[in-house]
């Protein structure tokens, strides 16, 4: 199959993605409005998806509808074009339904970004089956709901699939939602490249990214910090949540730039990779 020639641009913007949409999950607050609003200055048109919802093992505050308003108005005023719409990755055909209203708007799509995802790390059985819900099922699901669409375009395409550092090392604290978390962020790897196989031969490449702590809502509140101060401690896993570098967190932006890297024809034979983005949290 030779390589795929990219759509005549349709945008109103000039950039390395013009006339391309980008599909993202989890976009109202945090990484997920980073990625979105990064892609739309790079020149996508974005379909902007959140639950807009809490959950109730989760103890902080999760998005709102008023975040995911943020959201559309942030990237319209890089000159892009947006359709947002509360969905929960837990439901494909709930995530289905936002994304065909995008696709109804827009005509194609070219990029998806996973990001949707909970850290309910200190909570019990509850938290355990509700990250693996969002942060492993989720993922499945926002890729079996892009995948038709890609494939019959026809024009290759580019998957990221948010994961974590704890994705790929055993760190965490032994309350089922922090096991349960890490389980879920290593399963990313593996649908990563079991997809980045499968999808090869259309041209859409599949890779995932791994942060360590990022300065977001999910990491800035009471109980993540309470959390991350007993392990900074080391009363489970001795110095294991510092990074290499003196950085204490990342910045969501930080994470945007390696997708809207991946998402780009610089990285057009790259995929099957997890690629971490976590000031040498992994190398120590």
């Amino acid at each position: 199959m030779a390589r795929p020639r990219h759509a005549a641009p349709n945008g109103p913007l000039k950039g390395p993605l013009k006339g391309k949409v980008a599909f993202i999950t989890g976009a109202a607050r945090g990484q997920g409005r980073a990625h979105a609003v990064r892609l739309a200055s790079d020149g996508a048109d974005v379909i902007a998806v959140d639950l807009c919802d809490q959950i109730a093992s989760v103890p902080y505050s999760m998005a709102t509808a008023d975040d995911l308003a943020a959201t559309v108005k942030l990237v319209e005023d890089t000159g892009a074009r947006i359709v947002a719409r509360q969905g929960d990755v837990r439901d494909r055909a709930s995530l289905s339904a936002a994304l065909q209203a995008g696709l109804d708007e827009f005509g194609r799509l070219d990029i998806v970004v996973a990001n949707a995802g909970i850290a309910p790390m200190s909570s019990g059985d509850d938290g355990w089956r509700d990250v693996i819900d969002v942060n492993l099922t989720g993922v499945y699901n926002t890729i079996k709901a892009a995948i038709p669409t890609m494939v019959k375009q026809g024009t290759g395409g580019s998957i990221v699939l948010i994961s974590s550092s704890a994705g790929l090392a055993g760190v965490g604290s032994p309350d089922a939602g922090s096991v349960g978390y890490a389980a879920a962020k290593h399963g990313v790897v593996g649908l990563m490249r079991v997809y980045a196989n499968l999808l090869a031969k259309q041209f859409i490449r599949v890779n995932s990214i791994h942060p360590s702590g990022v300065e977001t809502p999910m990491i800035n509140n009471e109980f993540t910090r309470e959390w991350l101060a007993k392990m900074a401690a080391g009363t489970d896993t001795p110095g294991a949540m510092g990074n290499a570098m003196p950085v204490e967190v990342l910045q969501a932006e930080d994470i945007a730039n390696a997708v809207a890297w991946l998402v780009s024809d610089q990285a057009r034979y790259v995929t099957g990779v997890a690629l971490p983005v976590d000031a040498g949290f992994l190398n120590k």
